[in-house]
């Protein structure tokens, strides 16, 4: 494959939603990736803040009513170490947190305005909070807005994009993205996940619902020494023969790397090889459909020396 034009998203100001003394989803992990990539030479783009409105394109009002209620009440109750928890689930804010997922959101649209615009063919988005567990009414999961959602909506409502593909391969289900897109048949989410794990979804009987029948392709890789293997075909005997039909205008990458060997928070033994080849089975994809275009966006991983390793992996191969 050729070289292909980069960029990234990336701001210092990602580091200011905290999560609290010893929690995974922390700063570190922003400097420790953004300290990899440095010296790839990627373009660099600045994130600028999403409005409500553009947050409206997937969330409910009461829903970001809410976020904005609960980060007040953070506020005002003096706990602004991050170990505040935000009411509707298992996510930590600050008083922060409202303003720096609106930049987690706008950072994705960012990077659907450089790659539409043809600045760059691929973007990768070192984004934080992350979003994918976050389902049209609630956050969970340490995710307050879907990010990568907010980024596909956007893509079809701003841009002659009719299709999205979004590849999800944390290691968690994306519960999320899936619930928001499930009766869409204009946005295709594809999902390798380890299961048994939270949240619980994502099982290959979950195909999406009314008209969005067949544009969820779920793929639970149980945990062990062969969930690299299984998770490699899966993106080759079922990813790729589905986009055949489908034949997505822009492709989406829900980029966690917490399915590598050395993350604390799963089982699966995935590598930097192996992400990198995941990069350039997705790549094929969008090179063949998409005119190339890719926005990929940080989701999870834990281990911090992996997700560097891992993330320069990808941001490689996204590069050619």
């Amino acid at each position: 494959m050729a070289k292909t034009a980069a960029g990234i998203v990336a701001d210092p100001i990602y580091k200011e939603h905290l999560t609290g003394y010893g929690h995974p989803e922390c700063p570190e992990r922003f400097d420790a990736i953004a300290e990899a990539l440095q010296p790839l030479g990627l373009k660099e783009f600045a994130p600028r803040k999403a409005t409500v409105e553009e947050v409206l394109l997937c969330h409910t009002k009461d829903y970001v009513d809410k976020v904005i209620e609960d980060v007040e009440a953070c506020s005002n109750s003096g706990i602004i170490n991050g170990s505040y928890q935000l009411s509707t689930g298992d996510t930590n804010i600050c008083p922060n947190s409202f303003r720096i997922a609106m930049y987690a959101a706008g950072g994705i649209l960012t990077a659907v305005d450089a790659v539409m615009k043809g600045e760059v063919k691929t973007v990768f988005c070192l984004v934080r909070p992350p979003g994918h567990h976050a389902c049209s009414d609630a956050g969970m999961g340490f995710c307050l807005f879907d990010n990568i959602a907010i980024g596909a909506r956007y893509a079809q409502t701003q841009y002659n994009i009719e299709k999205v593909l979004i590849v999800d391969w944390d290691v968690h289900h994306g519960n999320g993205t899936q619930e928001i897109f499930y009766g869409d048949p204009s946005v295709f989410y594809f999902s390798t996940h380890q299961h048994p794990l939270y949240p619980g979804t994502g099982s290959e009987a979950e195909t999406g619902k009314d008209k969005g029948v067949g544009t969820t392709l779920n793929c639970p890789i149980f945990p062990g020494s062969n969930s690299r293997v299984e998770v490699t075909d899966a993106f080759e005997k079922k990813l790729v023969p589905a986009m055949e039909t489908f034949q997505p205008d822009l492709v989406m990458i829900s980029a966690g790397f917490d399915g590598h060997v050395n993350d604390p928070l799963g089982g699966l033994n995935l590598t930097d090889e192996d992400f990198a080849s995941l990069t350039k089975i997705v790549k094929e994809i969008a090179e063949k459909y998409a005119e190339g275009r890719i926005v990929s966006v940080l989701e999870g991983g834990y281990n911090l020396e992996a997700i560097a390793s891992a993330a320069r992996a990808h941001v490689l191969a996204l590069m050619g």
